[in-house]
């Protein structure tokens, strides 16, 4: 069928009620028979269903003609809609499973794409990986159609399936424009969170009169957390240590053993003390930081050594950039996530999810759905005496884009961004006594020192003085902590590297400052952007991105992007 007649078909039923979808035949082989439609879900087609989507036409330049692929549709709605055109029509409509699809998709070929090895240049949109997406048409049914009468099944728009891709998420198939064409192909496979509405996502429908059997054979997304002996190692839980401590930096990024993919790139960590005792500590494995094969993987510390890596989170075809672990003192653990619609870092929803008594997660749930800046997660939430869960996020992908913050008031279970911006990327925050909020971030430096922002109001507003402290830069991240003991704590570097500073007046003055070594020389080896480096008398790790947690015995958990520092106030106190 070419193209003019297919669209005077699709103007045809569009002057009725209901626009049902023009359905290709699909030749009968190993799977039951079904037709699909033969385009994705048009706007039209689908605000027939659901008027108010037209709010949604033109979002971020795409989508805006009836006749483009509807955009912005979450697994649900289009299931929904699903639901309510068989409804309305009285024939039975779903959304594809992904082995009908790839059949369809395939049209009786084995090579790569329906076209053969190679897909047409002349067929694609904007075959890249892009941080800004580029506006193009979404019109359906603008190339030639496959063997069997289906167009876009390769590009245009991802396409839901109805099948679970692991606990978390749902199959998407096909490809979509702004993408790199090797995720165009037909056995490319990827998968979303079932609220997910992207500006890359779209659907098409099957009709059949049977229920499938749905792809329910990928391993779940269900890590669990192993238990581990207590850190204090039978000691009172509040005891803290006897005298100062400064133990020997050990790496706690140790390659899998049970073939979970672990890359070249593994960076950006978040740690924190397990209630039953332990550490766990969260990071990123990828071969680039624009990359779609990006893990978040885990490692569990029992006091002595570090677990090999093992899978913690992963929807697949996602970016996954930047995480974040917090411990309630309930003993509820929180994961925090940036969940990207494609490679870039840049277009994120932030998802959260907890850990259950078993040690498994609950599925990941958007907390800030929209992929858009102000959402890359950084390590170091804190909770404030009024129980407020304070949660910073990068607000670009700028390195003086600065910090968004987004509060919790019920515990987790709603979020809002106040709208603000802190100085300086990468922030880490703190609750001061007298109710304030103060941050210090990396760029944004302010007479040429780490700048330092405060809140009197809860974070909606903030004002901007400089520190006493050097700038960080490409390659770093500080953490900004209140010990248990009272006194706040900045980790950051130096010229000399990696520093520990100590406040016992809320910041106004930092007298105690601290290389972050023992004096013994070692070699080691930092990951990540930091390479190996000298840690001596005079110099310590010279980059890394930080993350901290404190134990219930005082401990103080300091990791960069590999190494784990382990020291207490008693420490950095003595001369």
């Amino acid at each position: 069928m070419n193209r003019t007649v297919l669209f005077l078909l699709t103007l045809l039923v569009a002057c009725t009620r209901v626009p049902v979808p023009q359905m290709a035949d699909i030749p009968s082989g190993q799977l039951p028979p079904f037709r699909m439609s033969a385009t994705e879900i048009t706007n039209a087609q689908y605000e027939a269903f659901d008027p108010s989507h037209k709010a949604l036409r033109g979002y971020k330049g795409f989508s805006k003609a009836d006749d483009e692929a509807v955009v912005m549709v979450s697994w649900e709605e289009a299931t929904a809609y699903c639901e309510w055109l068989s409804r309305r029509t009285g024939r039975s409509f779903r959304l594809p499973t992904e082995k009908e699809w790839e059949y369809a998709c395939r049209a009786g070929t084995r090579t790569p794409y329906n076209t053969g090895e190679t897909y047409p240049e002349e067929y694609g949109k904007v075959q890249k990986n892009t941080r800004f997406k580029e506006p193009v048409s979404l019109e359906v049914a603008q190339f030639a159609p496959n063997a069997w009468g289906l167009y876009d099944m390769h590009g245009n728009v991802e396409e839901w399936c109805a099948d679970d891709f692991d606990a978390d998420t749902k199959a998407v198939r096909g490809g979509s424009h702004n993408t790199p064409v090797e995720f165009l192909r037909s056995d490319a496979r990827s998968a979303s969170i079932p609220q997910d509405r992207s500006v890359l996502l779209g659907f098409r429908v099957v009709e059949s009169a049977d229920t499938p059997a749905l792809n329910h054979n990928m391993a779940p997304n269900q890590t669990k957390i192993p238990a581990v002996p207590d850190l204090n190692h039978n000691r009172a839980q509040n005891q803290t240590k006897s005298g100062p401590l400064f133990e020997e930096p050990i790496p706690y990024i140790l390659e899998p053993e049970d073939g979970t993919p672990f890359y070249a790139h593994n960076h950006q960590p978040a740690v924190t003390c397990l209630p039953g005792g332990g550490l766990l500590a969260i990071w990123f494995s990828t071969h680039a930081e624009a990359g779609r094969e990006m893990v978040v993987l885990q490692s569990v510390f029992d006091g002595e050594k570090w677990s090999p890596a093992t899978m913690f989170c992963k929807v697949e075809g996602r970016n996954m950039t930047g995480s974040a672990l917090l411990t309630l003192d309930s003993g509820e653990v929180l994961h925090f996530q940036g969940v990207g619609d494609a490679g870039e870092w840049k277009d994120l929803s932030l998802a959260m999810r907890r850990m259950k008594a078993d040690g498994s997660w609950s599925p990941l749930r958007y907390i800030e759905p929209e992929h858009e800046v102000r959402h890359q997660v950084i390590a170091g939430p804190v909770v404030t005496r009024d129980g407020r869960i304070l949660l910073c996020c990068d607000a670009g992908p700028d390195g003086e884009a600065g910090t968004a913050l987004h509060v919790s008031e019920d515990g987790g279970n709603t979020w809002k961004d106040t709208g603000s911006t802190i100085a300086g990327i990468h922030a880490g925050i703190v609750e001061l006594k007298d109710g304030r909020l103060m941050a210090f971030g990396r760029g944004n430096a302010i007479d040429g020192k780490m700048p330092c922002s405060l809140s009197a109001d809860g974070g909606y507003t903030w004002t901007f003085r400089p520190t006493e402290f050097p700038p960080i830069g490409s390659g770093q991240r500080l953490v900004l902590k209140r010990l248990q003991e009272g006194p706040l704590m900045l980790c950051s570097f130096g010229p000399d590297g990696l520093f520990v500073a100590l406040s016992d007046d809320e910041g106004e003055t930092w007298p105690v400052k601290k290389l972050l070594t023992d004096g013994k020389k070692r070699v080691l080896d930092g990951g990540a952007w930091t390479g190996t480096f000298t840690l001596d008398s005079t110099h310590a790790e010279p980059k890394g991105y930080l993350a901290c947690t404190q134990a219930p015995d005082g401990t103080i958990h300091l990791l960069s992007s590999r190494v784990h520092y382990r020291f207490n106030l008693a420490w950095l106190k003595g001369k």
